[in-house]
């Protein structure tokens, strides 16, 4: 049972409320798993700063979500697929890309599924990657910047992830239509 908190501006600590009107201004609620974070306002700053920081990587706007994706689906997060999801939408992701994301098949560029697969081994394997996995990243078209920035969105979903399997995070409205389940 979910004994976590869903603050509110009313309800959240006074450091959190700033954090909770950011929330508010740039997506039009208070998601619900920022309201789960905002019990330690510290967390709910890391991850707001750690999504702005992931935003302005060497990404465009397809590779950040096959980053976010990938680890949403890999560790099977109730909130962050559809939550992601919406986003993709927003952002004009492709729909094929969404859809291979949320269904584990092939993205519809080697490039894509090249970053889709390193993640993947990033995140299985803690960070250790064969040199010719890396090479092949390489090959791709990507950078040492590229490896680098994987870390900082595994950084951000990592917190977001865990908290909402820790909270069962209730899938907020907007994010519904999305509902996802892994196959």
């Amino acid at each position: 049972m979910n004994s976590f908190e869903l603050h509110t501006l009313a309800t959240a600590p006074r450091a959190a409320k700033p954090l909770l009107e950011q929330s508010l201004k740039t997506f039009g609620i208070i998601p619900n798993l920022h309201a789960v974070m905002a019990e330690s306002p510290q967390t709910l700053a890391a991850y707001q700063q750690l999504h702005t920081l992931f935003m302005q990587s060497s990404f465009d706007k397809e590779e950040l979500t096959v980053v976010w994706q990938t680890i949403n689906v890999e560790h099977q997060c109730h909130y962050c697929v559809p939550a992601h999801t919406a986003i993709a939408h927003g952002m004009k992701v492709n729909e094929d890309i969404i859809n291979a994301l949320r269904d584990e098949t092939p993205l519809p560029s080697d490039k894509l599924e090249t970053l889709r697969q390193t993640t993947l081994l990033m995140l299985r394997n803690r960070g250790v990657i064969d040199q010719a996995d890396i090479e092949k990243f390489y090959a791709a078209g990507y950078q040492h910047k590229h490896l680098l920035d994987i870390v900082l969105g595994m950084s951000q979903k990592v917190m977001s992830n865990y908290i909402n399997h820790l909270a069962q995070t209730p899938v907020d409205a907007p994010f519904q239509d999305f509902l996802w389940e892994k196959k």
